[in-house]
């Protein structure tokens, strides 16, 4: 208490973060006419702060006070809390159910235009039951009737569907390359189709997105599609000599290490540029395709499509073999989900150091664990193999790095070598607790932190690079990364309505360098 009898800032503060612990419970315990009451309170004493905002309407929506749950998303909007795709998108299911189509309709196209990116939830979401015959809904969400639709139709529909969305949901989407380019190859595409088969569709489809400087973009039909994914039993890696065979199913295994020269009458170097024209990557990264071509190389329909074979359903290799011998092998593709563990082989296969003396090295030991480390003793080295950023059902990766810095806080460790060259990403923000503990860490000393990256080193484990290269003294081993430092990446991915291809186009900007950083990728 002030000597003028006025309350002090000091209670008003405590009575306000009381205020707000009790409608944060409220609102958990899903009592939401009382978390109402409370938001109230707590909008009242802090109307500045979005997410105050956005808990209120919450709240307000769930009691079925459905014009003060838009009173609140709109200040929300306001504010920009959280992403204004969704909240624009709360705003039209209230106005829907308040019965109001024509408002609804309009925040609904206006949560589009903002970038909204799940539309299959509003297709299917019960607020907006009463707009689903509405020409206009159907149109924003993508609602098609096939019925009536023949092959070609629902083709091009989808094509427009697929240029609509680039247009709407990707980050500067035409920076690279005018949109008139891509408006008229979208054109030169819709007169096609008819003399296409679908795989070639799609593969037409990837080169309109290729100008889009996005690694994280896609065009692939359904992962259970067994007519499209036909894939020969072996798995290629691409080497300064050549392309070699480094898996292959047992009944293949003799052709383990040997070199391919040529897919049917195209040579692999001609195979693997016909790929590469569907390849996305970052800006001008050239290292994320090394990784990701000879992967698609195993794929029998889309060898077809892009003219590098004959047959859909086998492609003939020549292999020049560890004798120094060269023959001719005709391979059937067979269905395998992409879904399916094929990096670096799957399950049964033969792995070519396996089949080497000696134990593997490290840095092929586990590469199906998202992360472990050892320690190498006579080195005073802690090796550490970070593979994916995610969380392992048994440890979490925050847990994981908190035990690896104990471990080199408790031990004699003089260096740190950490190996992200197969870590294609996941969550960036996971790997937060890990770049915070290295960097108050005993081996974040010149000399004694080294980061070894790769064509594979892509997305959120990209971003995990930037960090380091920011905030330690690391020194980097290995290739060039897979992903550029500044870089247009996002996994949100969504269908096409009537094929249900596949589709993704990158929506944010990771910035995690200088805004001047223009490199391809972070070098060695």
């Amino acid at each position: 208490m002030n000597k003028d009898g006025s309350v002090s800032s000091g209670s008003e503060s405590m009575d306000f973060l009381r205020t707000l612990d009790r409608a944060e419970s409220l609102s958990a315990a899903q009592k939401w006419p009382d978390a109402a009451l409370v938001w109230q309170r707590v909008v009242a004493a802090n109307p500045v702060e979005g997410r105050f905002w956005s808990k209120l309407a919450e709240a307000q929506y769930h009691a079925r006070d459905l014009q003060g749950a838009i009173v609140a998303y709109e200040r929300a909007l306001d504010l920009r809390d959280g992403y204004p795709a969704e909240t624009a998108y709360h705003i039209a299911r209230a106005q829907a159910l308040l019965g109001d189509p024509e408002e609804a309709l309009a925040s609904l196209k206006y949560a589009l235009d903002l970038g909204l990116r799940d539309l299959q939830r509003a297709a299917s979401d019960d607020a907006f039951a009463s707009l689903r015959d509405d020409a206009r809904f159907r149109d924003l969400v993508g609602l098609v009737d096939l019925t009536d639709l023949a092959r070609d139709e629902r083709w091009r529909y989808d094509l427009r569907f697929l240029a609509r969305e680039v247009k709407r949901r990707a980050y500067d989407a035409f920076r690279h390359a005018p949109v008139e380019r891509f408006d008229a190859a979208t054109v030169a595409l819709d007169a096609a189709i008819p003399d296409l088969s679908d795989w070639h569709i799609i593969v037409e489809m990837n080169k309109l997105l290729r100008p889009l400087g996005d690694g994280h973009a896609w065009i692939w039909p359904p992962d259970d599609d067994e007519v499209f994914w036909q894939t020969i039993p072996l798995q290629f890696f691409l080497f300064e000599e050549g392309l070699f065979i480094v898996a292959a199913e047992p009944i293949h295994a003799d052709l383990l290490g040997g070199e391919v020269l040529r897919f049917g009458e195209r040579t692999a170097a001609e195979a693997m540029a016909a790929v590469d024209a569907i390849v996305h990557r970052d800006n001008h990264n050239s290292q994320w395709p090394k990784q990701i071509t000879p992967r698609l190389l195993r794929v029998t329909p889309l060898l077809q499509a892009l003219g590098i074979s004959v047959a859909s359903d086998e492609v003939a290799l020549t292999i020049r073999e560890l004798s120094g011998g060269t023959r001719v092998v005709a391979l059937p593709g067979e269905f395998r989900s992409p879904n399916a563990a094929t990096w670096p082989y799957p399950e049964g296969w033969r792995f070519i150091p396996e089949t080497l003396p000696g134990p593997r090295p490290l840095y092929l030991r586990n590469m199906h664990a998202a992360y472990w480390f050892t320690f190498l003793r006579d080195q005073s080295v802690v090796y550490f193999q970070f593979n994916a950023v995610r969380d392992e059902p048994t440890e979490s990766l925050s847990a994981f790095s908190e035990r690896l810095l104990q471990f080199i806080d408790g031990h004699d460790v003089e260096k740190l070598v950490i190996d992200v060259r197969w870590n294609n990403g996941g969550n960036t923000f996971l790997a937060l607790p890990l770049l915070h503990r290295l960097i108050g860490s005993k081996v974040n000393r010149r000399g004694a932190l080294y980061v070894i990256i790769g064509r594979g080193t892509f997305s959120a484990a990209q971003n995990f690079t930037n960090y380091l290269e920011r905030h330690t003294e690391v020194i980097f081993a290995g290739e060039p990364t897979g992903s550029s430092p500044a870089f247009v990446g996002e996994t949100v991915g969504f269908e096409l309505p009537c094929s249900k291809t596949s589709v993704n186009v990158s929506d944010l900007l990771w910035q995690g360098t200088w805004p001047m950083d223009y490199r391809p990728w972070i070098a060695p």
